[in-house]
């Protein structure tokens, strides 16, 4: 494993260094061709400046033209003199219009007898600053630079003196000279260029896998259960970005870890809670049916009527606890629908006292029904509201003590119908009123003895978000509990 990353690590050192060679080794033949272009720029100038007053010279002090015709018995020995002095001057006689009359070379390497007379003439022009480029007989098509000057007899023009400066022979040695010298150069910065990428290469290579050690290490702590491991700093880039992406994606494998850990807890409350509510009434069946059993010949008319009574009653709480069982299964689930339609509440709130009022009545519970006038409808699943005022009427009659009270208040609100379940119980502790609405909650021993799967409230809960709204409670203890919620119109 070690070996394997030991590997990893040696890969991406020598690809940063391959990287930083190869950029390095293009910025060198840049260079090379840049440093080329500018020092035979430099050169040229240069030539420029030291032989330019060449042709002027020549004109001064020898008469290369005498009687309008040039005397080349004088001008021959000059100009050859002057060629073998300076081997990269190349030196012509012009009529006026740019015609060569005469020269001291080969006449086989003249390609052209005419040069531009224009650009002779813009040359004398310039006084100060950057000359222009003249022909090149011996290679047309290639402009070099030039000297001239006027020549002049008896104060008339007969033609002038085109000395050119960068000769045949000048070429040819110093491209042999440069080609010397791009090989030394480029050697030079290709070796140059490698050690300064092995140098970058290392550096950078230990800066960056600093950074990725230290965030392996991180992710090894968390993969090892370390779950509050998270990466520290504030990188930038690709770094910074996986910095956040890792502290994310910790945070939400933490909280689905807690989420998961909680249903695991809520599993097991709701066994436990299943198990204990549903085996009081089982046990109560089979008891009373066993009597019936065992005594059905001795057992009084009455005694049997009250022990079928008991058994019914039982059935009717365990059908009861089923079906909330299933209600909030399917609420889990999401799959229940509310089908919506426009009605009366008062009405609905009105029928379900109605259906309460025996039970109520036999532990002189008093309920009362509070509501507003001209109330408009409401849009919302009946089916969906009537149990939500069912669970929370059973929540306040198993919470009332006997002759207490149990109000419905209907009063207007902005979006609807504000709806008040309030009760005269034993009321909920502050610290168990932020967990009514869990799953399987229920009030502590002290505040109230255990009664049902602590489901009821949640399956309010769940039902009203169905209809985008929210419930909440107040509550004092001793003094009872009101549960709030708006129904929209």
């Amino acid at each position: 494993m070690e070996k394997s990353k030991s590997i990893k690590g040696n890969l991406l050192f020598w690809k940063i260094a391959a990287v930083f060679t190869i950029v390095l080794v293009v910025l060198g033949l840049v260079f090379v061709l840049i440093a080329s272009r500018f020092s035979s720029s430099y050169y040229t100038a240069a030539h420029q400046q030291l032989y330019g007053d060449i042709a002027q010279h020549l004109v001064t002090f020898t008469q290369p033209i005498k009687n309008g015709k040039p005397d080349t018995a004088v001008t021959h020995d000059i100009i050859h003199s002057t060629m073998v002095a300076n081997p990269s001057v190349e030196v012509y006689l012009l009529d006026t219009a740019g015609n060569i009359t005469d020269f001291v070379v080969p006449d086989t390497t003249v390609q052209i007898r005419r040069v531009n007379i224009a650009a002779v003439k813009r040359w004398l022009a310039v006084k100060d600053g950057e000359r222009p480029l003249g022909d090149n007989p011996k290679l047309p098509g290639e402009p070099s630079i030039f000297s001239a000057a006027p020549i002049y007899e008896n104060g008339h023009l007969y033609g002038y003196v085109y000395a050119v400066l960068a000769s045949e022979k000048q070429r040819a040695v110093l491209a042999a000279l440069n080609n010397h010298i791009y090989i030394r150069l480029g050697a030079y910065i290709f070796f140059a260029a490698l050690a300064v990428a092995f140098i970058v290469g290392i550096v950078t290579f230990f800066l960056i896998t600093d950074s990725i050690r230290k965030i392996a290490a991180v992710v090894r702590r968390f993969k090892e259960g370390d779950y509050s491991a998270r990466i520290e700093g504030n990188a930038r880039g690709d770094l910074g970005l996986l910095t956040a992406t890792f502290n994310e994606m910790a945070d939400v494998i933490v909280s689905n870890i807690d989420k998961i850990t909680a249903t695991d807890k809520f599993r097991q409350e709701l066994i436990a809670n299943v198990s204990h509510d549903l085996r009081t009434p089982l046990s109560i069946m089979q008891g009373y049916i066993e009597t019936l059993m065992i005594k059905k010949n001795t057992l009084a008319g009455t005694d049997k009527d009250r022990y079928l009574a008991i058994v019914h009653g039982s059935a009717q709480k365990l059908s009861g606890l089923v079906d909330q069982l299933f209600q909030y299964a399917k609420l889990e689930a999401n799959l229940i629908t509310p089908e919506k339609e426009s009605f009366l509440l008062e009405e609905l709130a009105s029928d379900i006292l109605m259906s309460y009022q025996l039970k109520a009545t036999e532990r002189s519970i008093r309920l009362d029904l509070d509501t507003a006038q001209h109330l408009p409808m409401v849009f919302a699943d009946i089916a969906l509201t009537e149990r939500v005022f069912q669970n929370l009427l059973d929540n306040a009659l198993k919470f009332t003590p006997d002759g207490g009270t149990i109000r419905i208040i209907l009063s207007p609100a902005e979006k609807g119908i504000k709806v008040q379940v309030a009760d005269t119980g034993v009321g909920i502790a502050p610290e168990d009123q932020r967990y009514i609405f869990e799953r399987y909650k229920q009030l502590s021993k002290e505040a109230a003895p255990k009664k049902g799967m602590g489901i009821g409230l949640a399956i309010v809960k769940k039902i009203l978000e169905l209809h985008n709204t929210a419930i909440d409670v107040i509550s004092e203890q001793g003094r009872g509990t009101t549960f709030r919620f708006v129904i929209p119109a």
